[in-house]
């Protein structure tokens, strides 16, 4: 064999090896979704992915995939380790359900618990994924630990038998379930058990918070919100929207440490509150409004809940879509079954656009990734705003196809990717620039 022949077969043995490990690569990084849990990394609502779509052309972006047969409900979604997570009630029962995060195929599904039969029915909250676990919280208030990759039930507990826990009002739990190191955190909403903290692997209680009525406002019983951590005051909590308020509670063993009675309201608490630095902000509806509450450090590891403000009702009411933080202000949609956009500064309270009109109706479900809002309307209209507290912009909207209205499910991004969950599909758009 020649010198030419044995430098061509050397070359060529080169760039297969590099073509290989270049598909190595792609394969493995393609997937890329970053959403394990509700509202995200930080249950926030807000993406930290960039170089996404600045406006959207006539007709919204392209679609990349559609999913069915996923069941009823308002579940929205958690994208990881290239799969894609949700719940629905099918024929013969309520499941968690597994997708491939690229072609939107069913990995598995899984029956945890029964139908929830209501005007608005199916499950609502959104599977937590942690590694190789996956949990979810069915409407019956069974908290389930799945096996990420073939769907196997590892343990169970049911919040209403095991703690004795209850809802404010009639429309079942919603939750979706913390996790935070080896701990899942859930809200049982019993007076000796509002928040309860169990081992991730086996399900083993580790404490139970007892939260007094912190109020006369609202109904006594769990919210259907979701906890957020903070460090406000120094302190370490789990932060919580119950059915009589807000509710702080010491991260290391459930100490209760505060509470804010005066936005609840006695028919549903719903939208999971924001925080920032020593801040915790929410609002509800049914004519409540909103507070910003502030922490600050106390004596024996406690913290001391001021209430910087409260906007009434016709002010800023947020439904059940919740609102994000971008850049010291507030955005979300306000109205009792509407979602009028609004941006509030943070720290003041100050509204800093005048009520605007769009052509979507009813409640919005709102998340924020590039500097822009992401309002996925009751009707089913999906619209682009930009984050900026000068002034209310739009930057294009489309209409979500086959909608069977209310069209609740919060809108995800993931991977430069916009999922929107539509009852028994799932839709996913390309969205990157």
């Amino acid at each position: 064999m020649n010198a030419r022949r044995l430098f061509s077969i050397a070359v060529f043995g080169v760039i297969l090896a590099v073509s290989a490990s270049l598909a190595v690569t792609v394969r493995a990084a393609a997937p890329g979704g970053n959403w394990p849990q509700w509202r995200g990394p930080l249950r926030d609502g807000v993406s930290t992915e960039t170089g996404l779509l600045a406006s959207w052309p006539q007709g919204g972006p392209p679609k990349l995939w559609t999913a069915s047969g996923l069941g009823r409900g308002f579940s929205s979604i958690a994208v990881a380790n290239g799969r894609v997570f949700t719940m629905g009630d099918r024929r013969d029962g309520q499941y968690v359900i597994a997708l491939d995060e690229e072609t939107g195929k069913q990995v598995w599904a899984t029956r945890v618990g029964a139908i929830y039969t209501d005007d608005y029915a199916g499950p609502r909250g959104t599977p937590t994924v942690d590694g190789d676990l996956v949990y979810a919280i069915d409407t019956d208030s069974d908290i389930v630990c799945l096996d990420a990759a073939t769907g196997k039930e590892r343990w169970r507990k049911n919040m209403a038998r095991d703690f004795g826990g209850h809802m404010m009002s009639g429309w079942n739990w919603s939750e979706s379930p913390l996790v935070d190191g080896e701990r899942v955190v859930v809200t049982p909403g019993a007076p000796r058990a509002g928040m309860v903290a169990l081992d991730k692997h086996t399900g083993i209680e580790i404490w139970r918070s007892s939260i007094p009525q912190i109020g006369r406002n609202g109904l006594d019983g769990a919210g259907y919100s979701s906890i957020v951590i903070s460090n406000g005051g120094g302190v370490k909590q789990y932060v919580q929207m119950m059915g009589r308020g807000l509710a702080g509670v010491r991260a290391s063993d459930g100490v209760y440490l505060w509470g804010n009675n005066s936005i609840a309201n006695p028919t549903a608490n719903i939208s999971t509150p924001v925080v920032k630095d020593n801040y915790v902000f929410a609002s509800t509806s049914y004519g409540a409004g909103s507070v910003l509450v502030e922490l600050s450090p106390a004596a024996n590891g406690r913290v001391t809940a001021t209430e910087k403000y409260t906007l009434d009702g016709n002010v800023f009411q947020n439904h059940h879509g919740g609102f994000v933080l971008i850049g010291g202000y507030i955005y979300g949609g306000h109205g009792l079954r509407r979602g009028t956009p609004v941006c509030v500064e943070l720290t003041t309270g100050k509204m800093m656009w005048p009520p605007t009109r769009n052509s979507g109706e009813g409640s919005a479900a709102v998340m924020a990734a590039d500097g822009r809002l992401y309002f996925r309307y009751e009707n089913g209209v999906m619209m682009l705003i930009e984050a900026s507290p000068s002034a209310y912009k739009e930057a294009g909207s489309f209409s979500i196809p086959n909608v069977n209205q209310p069209s609740w499910s919060h809108p995800v991004i993931a991977a430069r990717r916009l999922y929107l969950r539509e009852q028994d599909a799932l839709n996913v758009y390309d969205i990157k620039r």
